[in-house]
C-alpha cells in the first residue's frame, strides 16, 4: 500500500463527521445503509452527508452501490484490511508481540 492511499483515507476520517459515518457504516458491513437510513440514525441534513458521503467515496473507504431507487453505502473492506496491515506492518520493531496475527475484516 503506498504512503499516498492511506494519508488520502486517513485525512477523509480525520473529520468528526466523516468518522462517525464511516463508523456506522462500518457496523452494519455488507447489508450497508442508504443516506436516509444514515440521516434517521445521526440526523445529518441531506447537503451535508452527501458532501461528506462524496468525500468517503473519493478515498475509497466506501464503496456506493444502486439498487433501485437506492444508493446502498458499505465499508470497503479491502481497503479497511490494507489499512490495518500497514499500520502493523512494522510493529515491535520486527519482534514478537501482542499483535503477531493480522486481523482480517470481514463484513457479514
Amino acid at each position: 500500500m503506498k504512503n499516498t492511499d492511506v494519508i488520502i483515507a486517513f485525512l477523509a476520517l480525520g473529520q468528526e463527521t466523516r468518522l462517525n459515518l464511516f463508523r456506522l457504516i462500518v457496523q452494519k458491513g455488507d447489508i450497508g445503509l442508504t443516506p436516509s437510513q444514515i440521516i434517521e440514525k445521526l440526523g445529518i441534513p441531506n447537503a451535508t452527508l452527501s458532501f461528506h458521503l462524496k468525500e468517503l467515496v473519493n478515498a475509497n473507504l466506501l464503496v456506493v452501490e444502486r439498487q433501485s431507487r437506492n444508493l446502498i453505502y458499505r465499508p470497503n473492506a479491502d481497503l479497511v484490511n490494507s489499512l490495518s496491515n500497514f499500520l502493523l506492518e512494522n510493529c515491535c520493531g520486527g519482534n514478537a508481540c501482542n499483535t503477531t496475527k493480522k486481523r482480517k475484516v470481514v463484513f457479514k
